[in-house]
């Protein structure tokens, strides 16, 4: 099982920073047309479609991650609360991580459907601005910073 557990783990890394990527993409796009007064177009829908989706496969990752492999999840909330709050790594990842996660998922699919029901342009990238703003702060406060920048199996990059 530490196989498949490495595996999800590294797919769960390495779809870090495609997310991260394009969460400052849609953010960026949605502030730069809510500010430089432009058209909403198919590229703005599609880049908020695309971090959504994002966004989607990185929490199943991570659910799978948090339910049945990883130590951090299920099984370290399982010693008690207690055990988890004192310390880090449970507190962050059976805990932090997994609240702020959800609720960045959460903002990114508001980000993609709040601006079908916009009548103008600035109103839809309005409605997407303030959602992938929130979702981003999310994502960049949830990150584990502390742990390695890329992990690929058992190689790590610091």
């Amino acid at each position: 099982m530490d196989w498949l557990y490495t595996l999800f783990l590294t797919l769960h890394n390495i779809l870090r920073w495609v997310t991260l990527v394009l969460a400052i993409m849609a953010t960026v796009m949605a502030f730069a047309g809510w500010f430089g007064k432009r058209e909403w177009g198919e590229r703005d829908r599609k880049i908020g479609s695309f971090t959504a989706m994002a966004m989607d496969i990185q929490f199943l990752l991570g659910l799978i991650l948090y339910v049945v492999l990883s130590p951090f999840g299920i099984k370290g909330l399982s010693q008690g609360m207690e055990f988890v709050s004192a310390n880090r790594d449970f507190r962050f990842f059976g805990l932090e991580h997994f609240a702020l996660m959800l609720l960045a998922v959460v903002f990114a699919h508001l980000g993609t459907i709040l601006p079908r029901k916009a009548s103008t342009s600035l109103a839809k990238f309005q409605r997407a601005a303030i959602p992938f703003a929130i979702m981003f702060i999310l994502l960049v406060v949830a990150i584990p910073w502390w742990r390695p920048l890329l992990r690929i199996f058992s190689i790590s990059i610091p």
